[in-house]
């Protein structure tokens, strides 16, 4: 009777560890055809023996725009950089894990949990574009990218800040059950190579495309914001650790939100079902000594899209209120 039973459990042993090569393999394989399609097309920048990926656009007052969870540098670069590039010279870079900016070695490996805070993110940022030249810069953030700006607003230097549907607040509850799964050590090793080797074209473009609701995605925003970088293992990891670890950071960050004395604009979709106005953009405008709030009627989760002009406006009052134009 063992002799069968430990054949069986060898050659359970052997498929499972088939299937794990065959994954990695399918993985790395698609990774590279991605990899391919989206090259880094701004500055390579090395901070404290990390590389980050930052693009430059323009002249004028320095600008730096920051993504959000699940996306990379060209995303937004897409929506606002023609807009701003004449009148700010644009800095834009990939938060660490995305795009193509690398993590610290204490947040890589496959079962890891932790993740940078926003502050720590706010410093790797700051000081690579300090390295491009950029002084005393206008910071925007959108979605996640608004608690890093809030965090740079704390701690680095700035001359003024932009919240576009930020999270920068603590919100009740726990955060999306893929984002506990992926972001948990045993879903880091497991599922995101997984995801990363077999989750289809079109469910990926149709969970990144929802973030556009109550408005439809551009049929080729997928495509053109670079958005199947996302998919790669390891980013898979930095996003979901990141948003999965992200409250508590909130939490102490917004403790000190008083002292921020810069101005801050905020602008926010009232029909934001990804970050909620009610929890965020609102409370946070009582919060501030110098802030303006611009609640967008009937918007959804990504304005920067779908209503840039309303976006670049508040950028320009931003620098207009810091003296800068």
């Amino acid at each position: 009777m063992r002799r069968p039973v430990l054949t069986s459990l060898l050659i359970a042993a052997a498929a499972v560890i088939a299937f794990a090569i065959f994954t990695d393999r399918r993985a790395d394989l698609r990774e590279a055809a991605i990899e391919a399609l989206y090259p880094p097309t701004g500055e390579m920048v090395q901070v404290n023996g990390r590389t980050v990926h930052v693009i430059v656009r323009g002249a004028g007052p320095d600008l730096v725009l920051i993504h959000g969870a699940g996306s990379n540098a060209r995303d937004i670069a897409l929506a606002l950089a023609d807009r701003l590039e004449e009148r700010y010279r644009v800095f834009i870079p990939d938060r660490p894990g995305h795009g193509w900016t690398e993590r610290a070695q204490e947040f890589e490996g496959a079962f890891n949990n932790r993740a940078e805070s926003p502050a720590e993110q706010a410093a790797l940022l700051s000081a690579a574009v300090q390295q491009l030249g950029a002084e005393n810069p206008i910071v925007a953030g959108h979605s996640f990218g608004g608690g890093v700006a809030m965090a740079w607003a704390l701690d680095e230097p700035h001359a003024a800040t932009v919240i576009i549907s930020g999270v920068t607040l603590p919100w009740p509850g726990d955060v999306n059950v893929t984002y506990r799964l992926l972001g948990s050590k045993l879903g880091s090793a497991i599922v995101a190579p997984l995801a990363s080797a077999f989750v289809t074209t079109a469910y990926a473009q149709n969970a990144a495309n929802s973030t556009f609701t109550p408005q439809k995605a551009p049929d080729t925003y997928y495509a053109n914001a670079g958005i199947p970088l996302a998919v790669r293992t390891n980013s898979l990891r930095a996003s979901n650790q990141q948003v999965n670890t992200l409250r508590p950071f909130i939490v102490e960050q917004s403790k000190r939100y008083a002292e921020i004395t810069t101005p801050v604009e905020i602008v926010h979709g009232t029909s934001d079902v990804t970050v909620y106005a009610s929890i965020h953009a609102e409370p946070l405008e009582n919060t501030l000594e110098d802030v303006h709030f611009t609640p967008l009627r009937g918007l959804g989760h990504m304005p920067h899209h779908v209503v840039p002009d309303d976006v670049t406006a508040a950028i320009d009052r931003a620098a207009s209120r810091a003296g800068l134009r």
